[in-house]
């Protein structure tokens, strides 16, 4: 099984340990991830703010890298997902918008190959059962909240792998771990996205809304696979208890990372030393971590 690998610039920066994580899962799993070589940003989140056609041509110049190579692509962030399946869909629908994009990006792209998702990979490819095989530390006793974030399921036209209003790919792949997705209503809420930085007043108070709904709904965690609603929720988690007079210690998690770790990989090897909310103490308290018979200690 093999597919282009487009990590997007999160992945490089703020989200290196999703990057880490999904290599090493992916590996253990038989995937294939071939890196699109001399890949570009995809233009996520700003580009369709300012520039339509750029907005398409930015991820299209990446999916035509792909697609030169006979490769559908995989996707572990969000709105890269987002961006380059609406690039996709938009040059499947309008052969003049192919050739203006093609010629933008001065090569020929005729959308022949297809986007996915890492997590639709993982769930729907690989399989629940083949995972389930593979699992020697199960998550037993880690209730989770699964968040998907805006961008992952919507809009249904574009994502096209999940219900959009209650997804359950990450929930399933939560159980099949051996952890408990606990059911809650703020899945598919926005964390505000860059409103964190730019109106820190509206964003910090929708972070805040959906740390407290999941802590209320029974989480001990959070799960996503969105690298800007990992990093509102993990480094903004002491600012939005501030600004709602409350406390929470929830600890964040990629889903790629609940999956090493499952699969017996040492914490340190999936990035989860790096975390502003340490999730160690959670896990060994669960006593997850323990039994370093069954760990793999290198990818």
């Amino acid at each position: 099984m093999k597919y282009a690998y487009y990590p997007g610039c999160s992945l490089e920066a703020t989200a290196k340990e999703y990057n880490q994580s999904a290599k090493i899962v992916a590996r253990h799993l038989g995937i294939e991830l071939w890196e699109i070589p001399d890949w570009s940003c995809c233009g996520a989140t700003a580009a369709h703010n300012n520039d339509h056609l750029l907005s398409l041509a930015l991820p299209a110049r990446n999916l035509a890298l792909a697609e030169a190579e006979g490769l559908d692509v995989a996707v572990p962030c969000a709105a890269c997902f987002n961006r380059l399946r609406a690039a996709e869909e938009a040059v499947r629908e309008s052969e003049d918008m192919r050739a203006t994009i093609s010629e933008i990006i001065g090569r020929d792209y005729r959308a022949t190959n297809r986007t996915r998702a890492l997590l639709d990979v993982m769930v729907n490819e690989v399989g629940l059962e083949r995972i389930k095989e593979q699992v020697v530390k199960p998550l037993t006793g880690l209730k989770l909240a699964a968040y998907y974030g805006c961008l992952l399921v919507r809009p249904p036209k574009i994502t096209a792998f999940d219900d959009p209003e209650d997804p359950m790919t990450m929930d399933r792949l939560v159980e099949v771990l051996g952890g408990e997705a606990v059911p809650w209503s703020y899945k598919t809420e926005c964390c505000g996205g860059s409103l964190a930085t730019a109106r820190t007043d509206i964003g910090t108070r929708m972070i805040y809304q959906i740390l407290r709904h999941a802590r209320d709904a029974g989480a001990e965690g959070i799960v996503t696979a969105c690298p800007l609603c990992f990093l509102n929720l993990d480094m903004r988690q002491g600012q939005a208890a501030a600004a709602g007079g409350d406390r929470f210690n929830l600890p964040v998690f990629y889903f790629t990372e609940l999956m090493g770790i499952a699969l017996g990989y040492a914490p340190k090897d999936l990035g989860l030393t790096t975390h502003f909310v340490n999730p160690l103490p959670f896990l060994e308290a669960r006593d997850i971590l323990r039994h370093p018979a069954t760990r793999r200690e290198t990818a």
